[in-house]
């Protein structure tokens, strides 16, 4: 399939990012494989995390099909670019479909992300995941990557004004396989999230411009962000207003 879309995104995000004077530190790359299928399952903390989400992969000289709501299909502008860029489109009232669509993929060889959280942490936090991670790298005899971001909440995610001043620092860390036989996919998720939490902590603390008190911050780490309890009752409120928008809609 070509490339020549995705190829130009990453080259005009990594040349505008230049411009902006962000450092963006990667490591752990090694773990991703050079050839054939792998899931990577990512954090979630911004609007942006699926675009710097790739670079780890473009260091070696790969691209990763990422799974987005279908909103961001649909969409005039980012509809066209997701589709050239051969992302999977994910439907929340039919996941089943969406999680083919990636087995699929990974089969033919593809590097495949997700997003187990589903949404944005309000918390900063890894939140509890969901095991379609687990069920999917297990069905389609693939690794299941761990990779953690931060400082992507500090330029655009929920509750807060866009900040893309310059001079941000990012950190995109990968961690090693997780081994997942899909027998216990509870179990085995559970695992994925406590290795997705030791690759965040450690990046915290090593984080260049770590601020106590920050919004941004989680508070186990001395920031302002909600607590993962505090965050889970935003994300109720959150839903039950979307869902009375929508029922006012009808």
């Amino acid at each position: 399939m070509s490339e020549a879309t995705y190829t130009a995104i990453i080259r005009a995000a990594k040349l505008a990012f230049r411009l902006l004077g962000q450092r963006i530190d990667i490591t752990g790359a090694e773990h991703i494989p050079r050839t054939g299928g792998a899931l990577l399952a990512f954090n979630h903390i911004g609007y942006v995390d699926f675009v710097y989400g790739g670079f780890p992969a473009d260091k070696v000289g790969r691209r990763v099909r990422f799974m987005a709501k279908r909103e961001l299909f649909d969409h005039r502008i980012s509809g066209p670019l997701m589709r050239a860029m051969h992302h999977i489109p994910v439907d929340r009232a039919d996941g089943e479909a969406s999680a083919e669509v990636a087995k699929d993929a990974l089969v033919r060889g593809e590097l495949v992300g997700i997003f187990p959280e589903a949404t944005i942490s309000r918390a900063m936090e890894v939140k509890g995941i969901k095991t379609g991670a687990v069920r999917i790298a297990a069905a389609s005899g693939v690794p299941l990557i761990p990779v953690v971001l931060w400082g992507t909440q500090r330029l655009m995610t929920k509750d807060h004004e866009k900040d893309f001043s310059r001079g941000k620092a990012i950190t995109i860390t990968v961690g090693a396989p997780i081994p997942v036989s899909g027998l216990d996919p509870v179990g085995e998720t559970a695992l994925l999230r406590t290795a997705m939490s030791g690759l965040l902590a450690n990046v915290i603390r090593d984080y260049p411009q770590h601020e106590a008190g920050a919004w941004w911050v989680p508070a186990a780490y001395g920031g302002s962000a909600p607590t993962l309890d505090e965050a889970a009752k935003l994300d109720a409120e959150e839903k039950r207003a979307r869902a009375a928008a929508r029922r006012a809609a009808r």
